[in-house]
């Protein structure tokens, strides 16, 4: 009796424990995200990504650099998640939208986005200057300062229907 009792309570710690370890989602990578995020319509937040520095920050490397895990961990998404929890996120996408706004595989149904609440539930981040900072700081050899407010008018993709 005592045996049983144990073996449930070790059962019922295990899976507490591999719940609250396990990533729910997947990185699905920028395409998926303008396939919504590039109309008119809904702001145009992956044509403003795609033509600013973080969709061009693997090509801001040099080559010895585009080889350093250090500098590789801030300049492209897949380097800095671990590789079991991509689905078809590229190297070469840079900084991408799931680097701020989470992995996107639960909040990415139109269903879902719609909901603020539900997408945070399924995943999404909403970004803050903490966030930024664990790329933008004096661990980084071409760190000059970093202004949140400044910086974030330079990256700003607002919603449409959010303003």
């Amino acid at each position: 009796m005592v045996i049983r009792s144990l073996m449930i309570v070790c059962f019922f710690i295990f899976l507490g424990s591999s719940n609250m370890t396990a990533q729910e989602y997947d990185y699905i990578g920028a395409a998926k995200c303008k396939m919504c995020h590039n109309k008119p319509a809904t702001g145009q937040q992956y044509k403003i990504w795609s033509e600013g520095p973080h969709a061009k920050a693997m090509e801001s490397l040099s080559a010895e650099e585009a080889k350093d895990p250090k500098c590789l961990k801030c300049h492209s998404t897949y380097y800095s998640v671990d590789e079991a929890y991509i689905a078809t996120l590229t190297p070469e996408e840079g900084v991408s939208c799931e680097t701020c706004h989470g992995p996107g595989s639960g909040y990415k149904s139109n269903a879902v986005m719609k909901d603020r609440e539900k997408s945070i539930e399924k995943g999404l981040i909403i970004p803050d200057e903490n966030l930024c900072r664990t790329c933008h700081n004096e661990e980084s050899p071409t760190f000059k300062g970093f202004n949140y407010d400044e910086y974030l008018k330079k990256i700003a993709h607002p919603v449409p229907a959010a303003e």
